[in-house]
């Protein structure tokens, strides 16, 4: 079983796959996984450049750290997609984010290249959403909703107010769901000096099932992470609930409402997750 199935990150931050100066200082910030970038954040004279310096990089580092990494590789119809594949053909312990997922022959394709790696599938198109079941069921590790890009492909305006993306967001959540898949990671906020904004998203995410945030920049990391703990009145909560059941099993009732098996199953879900 994966490392995502088991313990799923929560946060995932990008680093230029141009910067190697960068990805240590980015393993040191907190997040969950690093994201090296060769993809938009490398233009198109320097992806063999970029695509090297996380070759070279990989091959230097301790595994505690590889299995913390994902390369964001260039996607399937690109002309770099085919040399990305082949620089991390012999990679151990790493994850590879495959960006405008839109068919599970994608994802096939991809994993027959780098069967080592748990492979991402970045859905950013209205293409992707529309086959996003048969994309999750191919063998996906997680999905991951890129917003900024499903915007535009929909000549939509998020810049304000992201309800447009309710739609979507749903039909990535219950794919999830449906594959057996940990709980889907939310676009970035690009708001950076905002972080009322990234919170904002983030708890507009988590309503739609979203259990994850990719990030832009060190200083998102924290905030994510404390918001995505359990508060100290959830933890109280989730405790009584599971002495109510234990004195009462089938019958108890806590303030005023009863404590069904729902209820039971929520309380171990947030002691679960504050242990992990």
């Amino acid at each position: 079983m994966s490392a995502e199935s088991l313990h799923p990150a929560r946060t995932y931050l990008f680093v230029p796959g141009t910067r190697p100066e960068r990805f240590d200082k980015a393993l040191a910030s907190g997040a969950d996984r690093v994201v090296l970038d060769l993809e938009d954040a490398v233009a198109a004279d320097d992806k063999a450049t970029a695509r090297g310096a996380i070759a070279t990089w990989l091959q230097g580092a301790m595994p505690a750290d590889r299995s913390r990494i994902v390369v964001r590789i260039n996607d399937a119809g690109s002309p770099w997609f085919a040399a990305d594949l082949a620089a991390l053909g012999g990679a151990q312990g790493i994850d590879v984010l495959l960006p405008k997922a839109e068919r599970a022959s994608q994802i096939a394709e991809t994993r027959a290249a780098l069967p080592n790696a748990g492979i991402l599938a970045l859905i950013e198109s209205a293409r992707g959403v529309s086959e996003v079941d048969g994309i999750a069921a191919a063998g996906a590790q997680r999905l991951v909703f890129g917003t900024l890009d499903f915007a535009l492909d929909l000549d939509m305006d998020i810049s304000t107010d992201a309800c447009g993306l309710g739609y979507a967001a749903s039909r990535i959540a219950i794919a999830s769901r449906l594959a057996g898949l940990p709980s889907p990671v939310a676009g970035v906020t690009p708001q950076l000096e905002d972080e009322a904004r990234l919170l904002s998203d983030l708890a507009e995410a988590r309503r739609f099932g979203f259990g994850a945030k990719l990030c832009i920049h060190p200083r998102q990391v924290r905030p994510i992470h404390a918001a995505l703990h359990p508060s100290a009145q959830a933890l109280d909560w989730a405790r009584r609930v599971l002495a109510a059941d234990a004195a009462s099993p089938g019958a108890a009732r806590l303030d005023g409402r009863m404590v069904d098996r729902p209820v039971v199953l929520q309380a171990q879900r947030t002691l679960d997750l504050a242990r992990h």
